[in-house]
């Protein structure tokens, strides 16, 4: 799918120049002539890079930076400008911009500024994405983590062999730390609804789990509460 860049530019030659030059090296353009109509077609779609000029009609191209990150700071903003006054470039970029590139610019300059920008945006999304993911299947507490993909199970960062129940059943508590847990709860969860086994199976698997993540530890995580279950705290 071919990226999509917003051309807001008051000088129409200057701006279908632009269209030409983007189109023809595959990209996706929109054309908006003043900073108010710019504004309204970037929020009305979606945009993967901005080249914003300075000098527009209506609003400014400064105000209107200032209103698309007020609310959004992902999407490249590259800003175009006559003028190569340093308060402008620094305005700009404190603001939120990008990148900066002063008129009259040569074509694959700021072809090759687009290219870093649009690089630099998806190498982002990958690390939020990668993130995301983590954020969604790694759990820790108190030095024990655990990563439901990989099945990756660390205590002070030395790694701990466990089998498939013995995970499920830690990785259960790790998800509810400083919670206690009923023997059925658990049972309920790591064995299933419909195991009519008994229920000292539970105090079983935490003790197998006990010797192999608080074994010669002065602060072991999974306590008993009499009469009620276990709970992942510590002490």
């Amino acid at each position: 799918m071919a990226e999509r860049i917003l051309i807001i530019e008051d000088e129409e030659k200057i701006a279908r120049v632009l269209q030409l030059e983007l189109e023809f090296e595959g990209y996706e353009t929109g054309i908006a002539y003043t900073g108010s109509d710019g504004l309204i077609l970037y929020r009305e779609q979606q945009w993967d890079l901005v080249l914003l000029d300075i000098m527009l009609p209506i609003m400014s191209g400064i105000e209107v930076l200032k209103r698309i990150r007020a609310t959004e700071f992902s999407t490249p903003v590259l800003m175009l400008t006559a003028k190569d006054e340093l308060d402008d470039k620094v305005l700009g970029l404190d603001l939120g911009a990008n990148d900066y590139i002063t008129k009259p610019f040569e074509i694959e300059e700021l072809l090759a500024r687009i290219r870093v920008a649009l690089r630099f945006q998806k190498k982002n999304r990958q690390v939020n994405a990668t993130t995301k993911e983590k954020d969604i299947f790694f759990h820790e507490y108190a030095g024990l983590s655990m990563h439901e993909k990989t099945r990756e199970v660390l205590k002070d960062g030395v790694a701990i062999d466990l089998t498939p129940r013995e995970f499920e059943l830690l990785l259960y508590l790790l998800k509810h730390p400083k919670q206690v847990l009923t023997r059925e709860q658990i049972l309920n969860r790591v064995w299933g609804y419909d195991y009519y086994g008994d229920t000292n199976v539970v105090d079983v698997y935490i003790r197998y789990v006990r010797q192999k993540i608080d074994k010669g530890s002065n602060r072991p995580l999974i306590q008993t509460v009499r009469g009620v279950g276990y709970v992942l705290k510590e002490q």
